[in-house]
């Protein structure tokens, strides 16, 4: 529908369509996705997003490119961070079980996810857009904005490393046979972004982990402060993602001087 409106409206000129990393047909390689990947998926929702991405690059190549309107997809990992109570979320799960005294269930601690701040991909989706808007169909494409290598681990090491920031933090793995499918292994490379659009991410894992914890630990204590610790934490990544000398090289774009 957002797609089939751009058609008709003269001033759009560039569009990012966010995705997922489940996009991919999970395949349990030992090494990142790449954007050129094949797309798909075993479980309905990860076929949703494969569905999402032919239906942009459809639109894109039928419609929007011939008009001018440069469309592209960005695929983030799993993010994390304060203000996000979902159900069903991992990182989210743990702290509402730990503000209420109860420990949190699991189901599979083996597997294996791109664990990011959200910050880190809406910086992606920003220059992204800029990029589109700047430069056009050279930028048209999908990309992927991933955490490093390193920071793509197992629930349970994720588990660890929070229950050392938060000690109130507690888990049990619940396994059934009934439970629907699951990936094992999902890595992105986002060398891409890097590369072209001078992207990289500034937190680290554990990084990632003390702000998220320190947004829930102080928001249970006194919810007024969800607010203003939100701007704070806001800032802080700027202030720190803009003195980041991988973040705006010289074949990139550059933070305007405004701020």
């Amino acid at each position: 529908h957002v797609l089939e409106a751009v058609r008709y409206q003269s001033t759009v000129r560039a569009v990012v369509v966010v995705t997922s990393d489940k996009c991919y047909e999970n395949r349990t390689l030992d090494r990142g996705y790449v954007e050129d990947d094949p797309t798909g998926g075993h479980d309905p929702y990860s076929a949703s997003k494969g569905c999402q991405e032919l239906v942009t690059s459809a639109f894109r190549r039928s419609f929007l490119e011939g008009a001018g309107v440069a469309v592209a997809t960005a695929r983030a990992g799993n993010v994390v961070g304060g203000g996000d109570w979902s159900e069903d979320r991992l990182m989210v799960d743990l702290m509402r079980a730990a503000a209420s005294g109860r420990a949190a269930t699991i189901r599979n601690p083996h597997a294996v996810r791109p664990w990011q701040h959200v910050l880190e991909p809406l910086r992606g989706y920003l220059l992204l857009a800029r990029a589109l808007a700047e430069q056009g169909a050279a930028f048209a494409d999908a990309w992927n904005f991933g955490p490093s290598p390193a920071d793509a681990v197992s629930v349970g090491e994720l588990v660890d490393r929070v229950t050392a920031a938060w000690p109130l933090v507690r888990a049990h793995v619940v396994q059934s046979p009934s439970a629907p499918h699951e990936a094992h292994v999902l890595q992105l490379d986002s060398g891409r972004a890097a590369k072209r659009l001078g992207w990289l991410p500034v937190l680290s894992l554990d990084d990632t982990v003390a702000i998220t914890v320190e947004w829930y630990r102080a928001v249970a204590q006194d919810p007024a402060l969800a607010p203003s610790m939100l701007r704070d934490q806001l800032h802080a990544y700027v202030r720190r993602s803009a003195n980041t000398p991988t973040f705006f090289p010289d074949t990139a774009y550059r933070a305007p001087t405004n701020g």
